[in-house]
């Protein structure tokens, strides 16, 4: 679990880095789980060499194991927010309908995107589909 949650957390390391570094506007977690995509496919695309290379823990499903702890855990990582959102009453006070505004607006296109993403996906699916 040690090398599985190490592996985790230079995998977000890096990707800040990378944001940082580089200057891009994508948030460094999301490179950073772009980067551990990056690792486990080529961990089960080159399954023997990584058996032989790798540590155990990364190639007997602990890695897996351990991401599903974290995300059963996740909500404990969501009381640090709350708790400052509580010492920001006062932000709130003052821009409260804006921000509900800008939840509700982001909120409505993050479902539009998905769902056309999904039938975009589905279509091109359907399509490669009928080829065979």
């Amino acid at each position: 679990m040690i090398v599985s949650l190490t592996l985790i957390l230079i995998a977000q390391l890096l990707g800040e880095a990378m944001a940082r570094g580089s200057g891009v506007p994508v948030p460094g977690p999301l490179i950073g789980m772009a980067l551990l995509l990056l690792v486990l496919a080529l961990r089960d695309r080159l399954a023997r060499t990584a058996e032989s290379v790798l540590p155990r823990a990364l190639v007997d499903g602990t890695l897996e194991g351990t991401g599903k702890g974290l995300l059963a855990n996740l909500s404990l990582l969501f009381v640090p927010v709350g708790a400052g959102i509580v010492g920001r009453l006062d932000v709130i006070a003052a821009h409260g309908l804006a921000i509900a505004c800008v939840i509700v607006v982001s909120t409505v296109l993050t479902l539009a995107a998905t769902a056309l993403t999904f039938v975009a996906v589905s279509r091109f699916i359907g399509r490669s589909g009928d080829a065979r």
